[in-house]
Order: structure tokens, then sequence, then C-alpha cells
């Protein structure tokens, strides 16, 4: 029965933060959890082709601060800005709240196991062996300077009447170890067989905390 924890949230408040950042009580809190939802979703499908690995949110009292992780931030950004404008101008009607809207790029995809599932998915999509889009993809993760990569493929792989689970990996990916900073990412692929379900852990070495100085957390008088 083990190895079901979602690896990002097994470490979150440890080595990894929450993608939502905000506090409330009640009945705000289910209703601003279902605006979440409704903003990533939102664009998700806007920016299907951006290669957006994921959507922070943060909130204060009368703004709403929409950060979007992309590999590619000129199409999310558009000519002059329009496709930004147009975002924050959608969102603010949404949620009826001043929107600001942040794009941050991603430096290294090959190192962002959501990007790296999606792009095993597309090319199962276009029926590409599914052994032949996982090595490529975890051989180039590690010409990124991962040091390990575990990949899971499950379906009716190549079209075989049974659904299977493929699970390849190289390096080692310690995922009991909190301190290990582990990236974690799932994808599905439609093809014509059914879904494809895609996995991937990469390893990207441990996070220590910062060693305390002697009066960390003692107040001196003066």
């Amino acid at each position: 029965m083990g190895r079901k924890v979602h690896p990002i949230g097994y470490r979150l408040g440890i080595i990894k933060p929450w993608t939502a950042r905000w506090y409330a009580q009640g009945q705000q809190y289910g209703e601003m959890l279902h605006e979440d939802f409704r903003i990533r979703e939102r664009v998700m499908k806007l920016h299907a082709n951006a290669g957006i690995s994921h959507v922070s949110i943060e909130r204060y009292p009368n703004q709403v601060v929409i950060t979007l992780h992309t590999a590619r931030p000129g199409i999310v950004i558009g000519r002059k800005g329009q496709a930004v404008k147009d975002l924050r101008v959608e969102m603010e009607q949404m949620t009826g709240k001043k929107v600001k809207v942040e794009v941050e790029e991603i430096a290294a995809p090959d190192m962002n196991a959501q990007l790296v599932a999606e792009n095993i998915a597309g090319q199962l999509e276009r029926r590409i062996s599914h052994s032949r889009a996982v090595k490529r993809a975890m051989t180039q993760a590690m010409r990124q300077g991962a040091l390990g990569v575990r990949c899971s493929v499950a379906g009716r792989l190549a079209g075989s009447e049974m659904a299977r689970r493929e699970v390849m990996h190289e390096g080692r990916v310690p995922l009991t170890t909190l301190r290990a900073d582990i990236d974690y990412g799932f994808a599905e692929a439609l093809t014509t067989y059914g879904r494809i379900g895609v996995k991937v852990w990469i390893y990207k070495g441990e996070v220590f905390a910062p060693e305390k100085s002697e009066t960390d957390g003692v107040y001196i008088s003066q």
C-alpha cells in the first residue's frame, strides 16, 4: 500500500511552497478554493500550447496576483502584451477584484516534471513509441543536471489488448527523503485506443535549511 503519497504534497511547508497563498474561514474558504480551480482551468485552456507548468495564486484584501510559470513567455505575453491584458480583464470579471498577472520563465523546461510529462504525452498522441519518447525525455533531463529520473506510463501501450504499466528510471529518486528536491508531473495522452497516463519524477538534489547563528531566535537587549 505504499508509494501513493504525492511527492510535492509530502514536502509542503518543508522544502516546497504552496501554489495558493491566502487565508479564509468558513464558507469563504470553499468559494475561494473553487475560484482558484476556475482560474487555473481557464488559464490552461487559453494557453494550452504555452508550456505552462503551474499557476501560483496569491490573494490580498482587494487584489489577486496570478503568476504563470511557463517555458514560452512570448506566447503568454502576446504582441505588445495584449494577451496578458486580455487575460487580466477576463480574470477581473471572473473574480470581481483587481487582478495582477505576472509571467515567470522556466529556464530549464527539460528539468520540469510537468512539462516533461506533457511532452511525453504529446509524443504518444502522435503515435511515437512510448519507450523511445520516455528514454529521450530522461536523457535530456539527465543532461540538464538531474540526479535521477523516473517515468511511468500506463494504459493500452502500443494498442495492446490489455492495459499494462511500464516504469523506467535512471539515477536515484529518493521518494521518502524529505530534504530531497523531487519534482512531480502527471499528464494524459488521448489516443485512439484510450487514455495513457504519464507520471514523471525528477530528482534535483537535496535542500538543506540555512545554518542558524548563535543569536537566531534570541532577543538581545541593548
